[in-house]
C-alpha cells in the first residue's frame, strides 16, 4: 500500500495573500501545506481521505487520473469543501463514487450540496454514492478500515486505522478503549496544530504525549497550521521516532 500526504495543512495552515509571517515568506517545500488529506493506493484501488478546498488543485498535482472511493472524517468545510470536483473522475471512470460517511456527516453534506443528492438531477452533476459508516470496522476495495472514535471540542470526528496505520486528524481528545485500537500501529498520524493549547485541536505538547503512550514506530504530525512554525525548526524539537508530514510526503507499506 502507497500513502501519499496531499495535505497537512489547515485552514490557518495554508499560504495567505499578504501573510508575512516567517512559514508564508519561506521557500521551503516543506512549508507549503494545503489543507490535510491523505490518497491511499492498494492492489491498483485509490481512496481519498477527506476532500477540502485544495481537492482539484492536489489531484492535478499528482496527476491521479481515476478515483475508486471518498472517506470522510467529519462535516467540516476544510474537509469537504471540494467534493464538487469529484465530477471529473465520474466522466473518466463512468461509474458512481461510493462516499464512505456517518450519517450525520451524510446529512451535511446533503445540505451543503443539495444539488448533488436531488432526485431531479442536473446533467454533469457528481455521480456518487453514500454509504454509512459507524464504529464497525469496513472494507473499502481491498482495504479494511478501522474507526477510531475522537472528539474535536465536542464533535466527534473519525480517524482511520488500516493495517498498520492509523491517521487522525481534527482531534483534542482519544479514550482509552480508542487508543486501544490504535496500538500496535507502525505508523501513527496525528493532528498537531500549534505550541499553544486550543480548544479543539491537540498542542504539539499534546500530540507528542499521546505518540509516547502509544508508542508507533513511527509518527507523523499533520493538521499544521503557521502558529506552529517553520519545518526545520520545529523538527528540531522532535523526538527520533516523530517527524512533521509534509506535503506530497509518501509511505509505503508490505
Amino acid at each position: 500500500m502507497e500513502i501519499t500526504f496531499l495535505g497537512t495543512g489547515t485552514s490557518h495552515g495554508v499560504p495567505m495573500i499578504g501573510c508575512q509571517c516567517p512559514v508564508c515568506k519561506s521557500d521551503s517545500h516543506f512549508d507549503k501545506r494545503l489543507r490535510s488529506s491523505i490518497m491511499l493506493v492498494k492492489d491498483g484501488f485509490r481512496a481519498i481521505i477527506d476532500t477540502g478546498p485544495d481537492f482539484r488543485y492536489q489531484m492535478l498535482r499528482e496527476d491521479v487520473r481515476n478515483l475508486d472511493a471518498i472517506i470522510f472524517t467529519h462535516e467540516h468545510r476544510d474537509h469537504t469543501a471540494g467534493l464538487d470536483d469529484t465530477r471529473a473522475f465520474n466522466l473518466n471512470d463512468k461509474h458512481e463514487l461510493p462516499v464512505y460517511a456517518t450519517v450525520r456527516v451524510q446529512e451535511n453534506l446533503k445540505k451543503s450540496f443539495d444539488y448533488i443528492f436531488t432526485d431531479h438531477k442536473y446533467p454533469g452533476i457528481p455521480n456518487l454514492r453514500l454509504v454509512p459508516i459507524a464504529d464497525d470496522p469496513f472494507m473499502v476495495g481491498p482495504m479494511e478500515f478501522v474507526p477510531v472514535n475522537v472528539l474535536h471540542y465536542k464533535l466527534p470526528v473519525l480517524g482511520f486505522r488500516t493495517g498498520n496505520f492509523t491517521y487522525i486528524t481534527d482531534a483534542n481528545f482519544i479514550s482509552s478503549d480508542e487508543k486501544d485500537k490504535i496500538r500496535g500501529s507502525e505508523v501513527l498520524v496525528l493532528n498537531a496544530l500549534r505550541i499553544s493549547t486550543h480548544i479543539s485541536h491537540f498542542s504539539l505538547d499534546q500530540a507528542l504525549e499521546v505518540i509516547e503512550e502509544i508508542n508507533p514506530e513511527r509518527a507523523y504530525l499533520t493538521h499544521i497550521s503557521h502558529q506552529l512554525g517553520k519545518h526545520e525548526d520545529v523538527s528540531k524539537r522532535l523526538p527520533p521516532n516523530v517527524h512533521l508530514a509534509y506535503d506530497r510526503l509518501k509511505l509505503h507499506f508490505d
